[in-house]
């Protein structure tokens, strides 16, 4: 009799058991399934989120490069360095505005499978090798400083560097090219042209789109040549200049080559009578100490500078934040690049009830591709399929008054007669 009653109460005690068990299933939410084609990164209670930076930090592209990172620091800042709770960790490479710079330091990010996302490049160059690896590897990167047409489109197509998964704040400077082009042959009345490259995308992209639009207008390119990165001879290429009897010298150079460039122009006579035009890389302060009264008369290309009372905002917490003016303007442009990705990094994030977020490496990149009529501090943000997110809209602009820097070059607007909207 004992036996029975404890066979009967051992079978209510299982099944009471199994009735909670399977209860308790039925009201559970099932775990986490990752269907992203990319795959998902996984970040714990407590853990950071990682994003990998890659800028010129050295030489004398170094002011862009901190200008960026700044306009980042500066935008996580507002989020007191958290995305969703989590804190914020950077890895800062140094590219040295190199192809194999671009290429070696996006290794060293990739390497982390902790990595969610890239802010990246300085200089084109290097972000046509580090995208290459960035898309391969499943990632996403975004920059606020890149602005050669190799990286996106030309002329509404995919252009050679093209790679899934790389966007831009920075206005494709195809269009930079066709503004010079038009103040020469337009406005000034020029017909011969020169153009000097370094051999760069970034460079290159500004001479070839240069080099089309004059010529359609109906301009001669009387010399069409390239120097070395690293050279500081520049008198035999200047002598080439002379010999092709040019009215305008366009050289989009970065420092050091551009500062060699005018300095030594200054020299040759022969030049005196030649427009000198150089490319945004050199609207910067650095570049404007260094060339001193060389620079006068000289002209530039440059996106146009944003204004209002956000612009304001940031440049006056820019200020607070590191006790001195910007160098450079283009730390504005970072800053929405930058809000950009936490945006995206936020919109791909799936969080579960025990506190694991999970972020969708191809979400980030899709809603990035569908972000339209973004409110950045440099105006309303658009991406398009080939990654580009800013409306091109680009200047000319002159230096009479070395004295007045930088503030008195970007006031100096000699076509369009007004900043573009």
């Amino acid at each position: 009799m004992l036996k029975k009653y404890r066979s009967i109460i051992l079978s209510l005690f299982v099944g009471s058991f199994l009735a909670a068990v399977l209860s308790s299933c039925g009201n559970s939410e099932p775990p986490f399934e990752c269907t992203d084609p990319l795959g998902c990164l996984e970040v714990l209670p407590g853990d950071h989120i990682k994003i990998g930076i890659l800028q010129s930090l050295s030489g004398k592209s170094a002011p862009l490069g901190e200008a960026q990172v700044r306009g980042f620091t500066l935008a996580l800042d507002k989020r007191k360095g958290e995305i969703l709770g989590h804190p914020v960790a950077l890895q800062i490479e140094d590219t040295g505005c190199s192809a194999e710079g671009g290429a070696n330091t996006a290794l060293k990010l990739i390497a982390d499978p902790q990595t969610v996302a890239i802010f990246g490049s300085t200089c084109s160059g290097a972000g046509a090798t580090a995208s290459k690896a960035m898309s391969d590897a499943g990632l996403t990167m975004i920059s606020g400083n890149n602005s050669a047409p190799f990286l996106t489109s030309i002329a509404g197509r995919a252009a050679p560097h093209w790679q899934a998964g790389y966007f831009r704040t920075a206005g494709n400077e195809q269009y930079a090219g066709n503004t010079v082009a038009e103040y020469a042959f337009n406005q000034l009345g020029l017909r011969r042209a020169a153009t000097i490259n370094d051999g760069d995308i970034y460079t290159k992209g500004l001479t070839e789109s240069f080099k089309k639009a004059f010529i359609e207008l109906g301009g001669e390119i009387v010399l069409d040549t390239a120097v070395s990165k690293g050279e500081s001879q520049k008198l035999p290429v200047l002598t080439a200049v002379v010999h092709s009897k040019a009215d305008l010298l366009f050289f989009p150079l970065f420092q050091a080559e551009g500062n060699h460039l005018l300095l030594q122009a200054r020299t040759v006579p022969e030049l005196n009578n030649t427009l000198m035009i150089g490319g945004g890389a050199l609207i910067n302060r650095s570049f404007l100490e260094a060339a001193g009264d060389a620079a006068k008369g000289m002209c530039f290309v440059g996106a146009a500078r944003p204004t209002g009372s956000a612009v304001d905002r940031l440049t006056a917490s820019y200020i607070s934040k590191y006790h001195e003016e910007p160098k450079v303007s283009y730390f504005l442009g970072a800053h929405d690049a930058a809000e950009l990705l936490f945006h995206a990094i936020e919109q791909a994030a799936t969080p579960t009830p025990d506190g694991v977020l999970f972020i969708g490496r191809q979400k980030i990149r899709d809603i990035l591709y569908s972000t339209k009529t973004f409110k950045g501090v440099t105006g309303t943000l658009s991406c398009d399929q080939f990654g580009d997110c800013a409306k091109p809209s680009f200047h000319i602009l002159c230096l009479d008054d070395p004295a007045l820097g930088l503030k008195g070059l970007e006031a100096n607007i000699v076509f369009p007669e007004s900043p573009i909207k």
